[in-house]
């Protein structure tokens, strides 16, 4: 996953200012149509629903990576093709924390359900 430009901004002023950055407190995981960037998120799902997802994160050595599965409740309609998803700071609103496009779209219809298993999402500086 990449970080977006926001977040990258708070870890250099974390390492190489005196500034100080306001760290999250939670994290919420989102599901997209369409990429994102590092400046602005994909278009996120909604309707039908729809909700981001609360993660929580272990990290070891350069590694972020998620402890229980994150799981959403069946669509209630159709979705759409999900193509990537992003980590967020906020249930609603907020800021984009880091992205990556999805291996595989996936496709995500009435009653179908989507799952990230445990530790299957990953966060890393290297």
């Amino acid at each position: 996953m990449s970080f977006s430009d926001t977040y990258e901004t708070h870890v250099l002023n974390y390492l190489f200012t005196a500034s100080a950055a306001t760290r999250p407190t939670a994290w919420y995981v989102g599901l997209q149509t369409s990429s994102n960037t590092d400046t602005a998120p994909g278009s996120e799902v909604s309707g039908n629903g729809y909700v981001r997802k609360p993660v929580t994160l272990t990290v070891s050595a350069s590694l972020a990576t998620n402890m229980t599965t994150v799981e959403w409740s069946a669509a209630t309609g159709n979705w759409g093709t999900v193509t990537s998803l992003a980590v967020y700071d906020s249930l609603t609103g907020g800021n984009q924390i880091a992205h990556s496009d999805l291996t595989a779209p996936k496709v995500v219809a009435t009653g179908d359900v989507f799952r990230i298993s445990s530790g299957l999402l990953d966060i890393n500086l290297d």
